[in-house]
């Protein structure tokens, strides 16, 4: 091997090398990685059959080509041919005397960090957003049940039962309200972490949500065998991804398909710690989306997008996963919206 092929296998940037017809003549591992094909597979193929969904880049590959001028594009957005979004750095070289015949083209990808500003974020917002919460339940519990108390002492001295309906109003009224207060705070019980399989948790959501659908929808699986278990509260995990499938079912408004999906990440960073193995959970429906002004908050209490909803269950959900050391995450468009959820598997990385 030379010099140049060891330094390109080595490199964590995706390297690609084509020709004056923009065929693939040189990909390097990292780049085989991102495109998740081997790279016997691809060489030889146009560009434009790897990158069916980015006219507009393999228009600029062509230009660089003719005009021998090298370009550089920060925080490029591209469509894998699997649909894949992701976000790099692009620096593209004409190579080869006053007329290009061919070009290297590098890619840093940049999706990590994005991803890393954007869970720091996020972490901070829930953090917020949980002490204004359990401050505020503090605040409106204590007057509950003085409210509750007094309607009790009140349908005792009442004189005839029709009046005592009245009180038994209050009653009911203070309770719904003191569970929802409670409901809000989300689960007080420590975790009950034991060794799990991912798959027996989608298999009884599954269940579960095929028991409530109309029959216009259907819940697709999409295993990955070979996970291990790993050290979680089974029903804490059941419930937070029972909330999200659920709210992925009633956004197809009675026809279309759920897909509960399990994979495996290695050298996965969650918060400051990186795991050597993480479980990565997917929920995704062909719905229309979340609707663009509530995106950014839908891990929020109280916030929703239908009429009838209570806008508790994703923030419960996001509380049960940060419980466990993990993170969710939401990536939606039309017709896709992916509930993405990172979970440790077992001994982090120094």
């Amino acid at each position: 091997m030379n010099d140049c092929q060891h330094i390109m296998d080595n490199l964590s940037a995706t390297v690609i090398v084509l020709d004056g017809s923009l065929q693939l003549l040189t990909i390097n591992p990292a780049g085989e990685m991102l495109f998740q094909v081997s790279a016997r597979q691809i060489l030889g193929q146009s560009i434009a059959e790897l990158l069916p969904h980015n006219p507009s880049l393999i228009q600029q590959l062509s230009g660089a080509l003719r005009s021998g001028h090298p370009f550089t594009e920060h925080g490029l957005r591209v469509r894998l041919a699997d649909g894949r979004d992701i976000t790099v750095d692009c620096a593209v070289t004409p190579l080869a005397g006053d007329v290009a015949t061919e070009l290297l083209m590098e890619w840093t990808p940049v999706d990590r960090l994005l991803r890393l500003a954007r869970e720091e974020k996020m972490l901070d917002q829930h953090a917020t957003s949980r002490a204004l919460i359990r401050g505020l339940a503090h605040e409106i519990k204590n007057p509950l049940g003085g409210l509750r108390g007094a309607a009790q002492l009140l349908e005792r001295k009442l004189p005839s039962r029709e009046l005592a309906e009245y009180t038994s109003i209050i009653i009911r009224e203070a309770d719904r309200l003191r569970g929802l207060v409670d409901r809000m705070i989300g689960p007080n019980a420590p975790l009950n972490k034991r060794p799990t399989n991912i798959h027996q948790v989608f298999e009884h959501v599954r269940s579960l949500v095929l028991a409530e659908i109309p029959e216009g929808i259907s819940v697709r699986r999409d295993y990955d065998p070979s996970l291990p278990e790993f050290p979680a509260d089974s029903d804490q995990l059941i419930q937070a991804i029972l909330n999200i499938a659920r709210n992925a079912a009633q956004a197809l408004d009675g026809k279309g398909t759920v897909w509960l999906r399990s994979r495996i990440e290695r050298q996965f960073t969650i918060g400051q710690h990186r795991h050597r193995l993480t479980l990565r959970v997917e929920i995704e429906d062909n719905g229309p989306g979340v609707p663009d002004e509530l995106r950014e908050h839908i891990f929020y209490p109280m916030i929703t997008g239908r009429a009838e909803g209570t806008g508790l269950g994703l923030s419960i959900a996001q509380d049960i996963i940060h419980q466990h050391g993990g993170m969710i995450e939401c990536i939606s468009r039309p017709l896709q919206t992916i509930f993405r959820i990172y979970l440790p598997m077992g001994d982090r990385n120094g």
